[in-house]
This record gives structure tokens, sequence and C-alpha cells, in this order.
């Protein structure tokens, strides 16, 4: 048994999940590739739009995929850290506006008293 948090891909554990739900994993395949094409946003953008989700997910499958898909549909690396800083002030921008929850609870608590 690995003691990897994150164990590394392989085309064995690949095949594995496909064999278990071959038509899931080939429909999800299908929605992916359309998702990531060319359409209304261009496939460059789409990928650094993934880039930053997958920084406010921190899946780290997700990272590492996405930042060589920004990178192949020629993205630069400045564009996509620039994407990082986006997906960071929207994770820290999400504690900051739920702080009104924090900040209304103590005023209801403050005047109960």
């Amino acid at each position: 048994m690995s003691d990897e948090l994150y164990p590394s891909p392989s085309a064995e554990l690949s095949r594995k999940r496909h064999e278990l739900a071959p038509d899931v994993a080939d429909s999800f395949a299908a929605f992916s590739k359309q998702v990531f094409a060319d359409g209304a946003l261009p496939a460059k953008t789409k990928q650094l739009i993934a880039v930053a989700v997958a920084h406010v997910t921190q899946c780290p499958y997700c990272i590492r995929g996405h930042t060589r898909g920004a990178l192949r549909s020629g993205a630069s690396e400045a564009e996509i850290m620039e994407a990082i800083w986006v997906a960071a002030e929207m994770r820290a921008g999400g504690s900051y506006a739920h702080s009104i929850i924090a900040l209304s609870e103590m005023d209801r608590v403050e005047a109960a008293a």
C-alpha cells in the first residue's frame, strides 16, 4: 500500500478506472474534450480558467494537467501565474465576504446580552 497522499497517475490506474465504469469514463472524456475545445472562449482562456479553479479546489492532478494544457494552448508562464493570483484573491475574498456572517453574529449576541 502506498503512503502517498496523492499517488502518481499511471496507465495501469487509468486502465482500471476505465474498466470499472467504461461508459462513464468515455462520456467524461468526450465531455472534457468538448468543454476545452475552442468556442465562445478560446482553448487557452479555458485552460487558464481551469488552472485558477484547480488552485481553488486544490486538486494537484488538475493543477498539473491544466498547467500543461495551458502551456500547450499557448499560454505564457506569466499568464498562468496571473491566473493563479486571481484564484488566490478569490479564495481569500470568500473569507473576507463571509466575515459578514461572523460580524452579524457578534452583533446578535451582543444585542441579546
